[in-house]
Formats: C-alpha cells, structure tokens, sequence
C-alpha cells in the first residue's frame, strides 16, 4: 500500500525532472515535460516512496522511476535527481530508481510474477481513501521467486538502463517504444498509450 498524502512539494517532481533530464544520455528535447500517468511499488519495510512518472514533452514517451527517502542512499550520489521539501514528510532526497536496490528489487518481483504494483491510499484531513492509478503495470512472468537485491550496479545503453543486482538483469526502458529482448516484461498502460517499461534477461 503506497499512502499519499495532500502536501506540497517544492521543488515538483516535474521541476526536479526539468532539471535532471538533460543529463540523460536518452533524453532529447524539451525537458519541461508534462505527466501523462505514473504507478508505485511498495516498499516491504515502508521506508522508501517507489513510484515511476510516465512523462512527455515534445519528443517520445519517457520513463522515469524514482524513489523517494528521508536520508541520503549511500553511494548513489551520481544518480541523485535533486531534494525537495515535503510539507507532511519534510525534505526528501530523490533518486533514479534505476540506481536504487529498493526500486530495482520491487521491480524485479512483478517482472517475475511474485508481486504487484501498489495500492494507493490518499490521505488528507485524517481521512483515508482508495485512488485508482493513473498507470498500471503488470509482469508477464508466472509466481517466479523474487531475487533478493540489496545493491546495484546501473548503465545506460541506449534508450535503456541496464541494471545487475542479486544475481539478475534488468533492462529498465527510458524511451518507450525501444524492444528489449528479455524473458519476462514488465507491460504499462496509461490513458492515450502503454509499452513495455521494464525486462528481465
């Protein structure tokens, strides 16, 4: 269950991305980019916020995973995409998920068909209540056992990121609409479009 509050943030997640993005060696265009849908992970020791932004400018459909922590992830300062102030949660560091195990490990288990993408609960004057995504995301792989990742290793390779962790490697799809030949797929649909997001090999 991925609980979301009504806060402000600031900077966005899309101003973070405005400015993170033309350092991306898969990236081209305007970097003002506007959402179309995005999906969350949980995370088993409900620490990390797990969520993926499906976003869009004036070029293709982007993927961006990110993850959200109260701390600095060690080691992962080259893929830090920036901090930002949560009015409920306070300052937050941001992180391409591509470089963080929490998001990687998640990922890999509903690639393999041993999990799924998270309940979202909004949270806002003491109430609680179920929103439906505005991205969904299904593995293509049938009660596989989930790897146990607890660090990463990420490059980009085209308009993919390559990661290797806990003995797998996941090809995570930046520019949607790139094939990727894997076993199993991670499929996402959001409202205009979908694609395949994520592989495992």
């Amino acid at each position: 269950m991925a609980l979301i509050h009504s806060a402000t943030i600031s900077p966005t997640k899309l101003e973070l991305l405005a400015a993170w993005l033309p350092g991306r060696s898969w990236f081209t265009g305007d970097p003002n980019v506007r959402r179309l849908g995005a999906y969350r992970f949980d995370d088993p020791a409900g620490e990390v916020g797990l969520e993926a932004l499906i976003v869009r400018s004036d070029g293709p459909v982007l993927h961006t995973p990110l993850t959200y922590r109260d701390a600095p992830l060690a080691g992962a300062d080259d893929f830090l995409v920036g901090t930002t102030e949560h009015s409920v949660l306070g300052k937050r560091w941001v992180y391409d998920g591509c470089a963080d195990p929490v998001w990687v490990a998640a990922a890999a288990s509903v690639v393999v068909g041993d999990g799924g993408q998270a309940e979202e609960i909004f949270a806002t004057d003491g109430q609680q209540q179920r929103r439906e995504p505005s991205a969904t995301v299904a593995g293509s792989g049938s009660a596989g056992r989930s790897p146990v990742i607890d660090a990463v290793t990420c490059h980009d390779d085209g308009g993919t990121t390559v990661v290797r962790g806990g003995g797998v490697e996941l090809v995570v799809v930046r520019v949607v609409g790139t094939e990727i030949s894997v076993t199993d797929t991670l499929t996402g649909a959001w409202s205009g479009g979908s694609g395949v997001l994520a592989g495992i090999r």
